[in-house]
């Protein structure tokens, strides 16, 4: 009996040593106890949601195709940028295409799709033929059927035959003035200028911004009817605001509507002065 009694307190104190000698189960890398899955949050980031209406004559619509830009702090910050934009003179359309020779027809095109170079829209056939037809096209397309021996081919090419100040040169004017711009936005706050380009109905989206105060202009004026427009107006970026509800609505006219964020300071489009 005590044999039994004996044998038994061994095989009982075997068992306990041996689960204490037994290595434990790692805990789950996903258990809220462990200290690998405390992982940081993801840095916040918010949207812009820019909506611009404008009034022209007696019509209200969406501007479509107008770039706009935001700069990493506030007006007032950027006050030195908003100076030199402001003080940046109108280049009126109707008036570089004038001195540059262009026929009425060419600056009725132009005009009509609210174009600032001749790659903005496709050359229609009423453009070449009949009595409304463009004279500078009709020669760059005489030139390209001489060149390439298709007119196919002529009217495919068309623009290559075309004079380079009437092809693009107003649009490399304004390309050249605004870079000098950004490039004196971005040494003032120490940060990229971004920038968006409305669809037809004149939204944009500013996307994955850091939080923060932004100024939001278009620094170039914009042609709206016979005034140029322009914008430079305070946007503040909350974090995780994603905007999709309440867009920033901007306008060119001063108005009682509370939903217009921010509006233009306008200035009439100078008289265009003959070429000499």
């Amino acid at each position: 009996m005590l044999r039994k009694a004996i044998g038994a307190v061994v095989i009982l104190v075997l068992a306990i040593i041996c689960v204490a000698q037994t290595p434990s189960a790692p805990s789950s890398p996903l258990s809220p106890l462990s200290p690998s899955s405390s992982s940081p949050p993801a840095d916040p980031r918010g949207v812009i949601r820019l909506r611009v209406r404008v009034r022209a004559d007696e019509s209200t619509k969406g501007l479509s195709r107008k770039r706009f830009f935001l700069i990493k702090g506030s007006p007032e910050q950027n006050k030195s940028v908003i100076q030199a934009i402001e003080q940046q003179p109108v280049l009126a359309r109707d008036c570089y295409y004038q001195r540059a020779g262009a026929s009425e027809a060419l600056i009725k095109w132009l005009k009509e799709g609210d174009c600032e170079s001749v790659y903005c829209r496709e050359v229609q056939p009423a453009d070449i033929e009949g009595s409304d037809a463009v004279p500078e096209f009709l020669k760059a397309l005489a030139a390209g059927e001489k060149e390439f021996g298709s007119r196919q081919f002529a009217l495919k090419w068309l623009t290559v035959n075309l004079p380079e100040n009437l092809r693009d040169g107003f649009y490399k004017n304004r390309q050249s003035e605004l870079g000098a711009l950004i490039k004196q936005a971005e040494a003032a706050s120490g940060a990229k200028v971004l920038s968006v380009m409305t669809d037809r109905n004149g939204t944009a989206y500013f996307t994955d911004l850091e939080p923060g105060t932004y100024t939001l202009s278009n620094i170039l004026a914009t042609e709206i009817g016979s005034a140029g427009a322009n914008w430079n107006c305070e946007v503040k970026v909350k974090p995780g605001d994603l905007a999709t509800e309440k867009p920033f609505l901007i306008s060119n006219r001063a108005n009682k509507d509370k939903n217009v964020k921010c509006s233009a300071m306008e200035k009439p489009l100078p008289v265009c002065v003959p070429a000499p």
